[in-house]
């Protein structure tokens, strides 16, 4: 029985990234971050901000919240999605984030997705595609581009963590 246990709780510690709900965020009284956040006026900074300020690293279990990322400097891909979501939202963007699910083990990836000009743009951790399209699924699409792995399925998040769209590709 401690086998099972053991294998399940290691399963679940490895499949996946951590996730965050924004809907219980309080914006924290840090002048230095709030600046930061002023200053991240457009998802291209905010990438180029992450880019040259977070490490990625992977950590299941734990998602931290927007001010406490910044504060870790290290994040995964959630962290990063959840962040740049945050930052975007704050300056009025319409903003989704992504889960894709791969056909091996119970994985996932997290994208950030930005409404600009009205079309869709996104990100994946620190780098930042403006493919200006209209559908969700073509950024899971794009995604797929770069990637060696194979798509099962996706679910797309807005600010509120509502599930607004789902596709399966099995």
């Amino acid at each position: 029985m401690k086998r099972y246990l053991v294998l399940i709780l290691l399963t679940i510690f490895l499949s996946s990234c951590g996730t965050f709900n924004l809907d219980y965020f309080v914006m924290p009284d840090d002048a230095e971050f709030l600046t930061i956040i002023q200053e991240l006026n457009t998802p291209e900074k905010i990438c180029n901000y992450m880019e040259d300020n977070f490490t990625f690293t992977f950590h299941g279990f734990y998602a931290p919240d927007p001010y406490t990322f910044w504060k870790l400097k290290e994040g995964d891909c959630n962290d990063f999605s959840t962040f740049a979501v945050f930052v975007a939202n704050y300056h009025e963007y319409e903003t989704y984030q992504i889960y894709i699910y791969f056909q091996t083990g119970n994985e996932f990836h997290a994208i950030a997705v930005y409404k600009e000009y009205g079309k869709y743009t996104y990100s994946s951790n620190k780098s930042y595609y403006p493919i200006y399209t209209n559908s969700f699924k073509k950024c899971v699409f794009h995604y797929f581009l770069y990637s060696d792995r194979k798509l099962k399925s996706y679910k797309v998040y807005d600010y509120e963590n509502n599930l607004i769209e789902m596709g399966d590709f099995i």
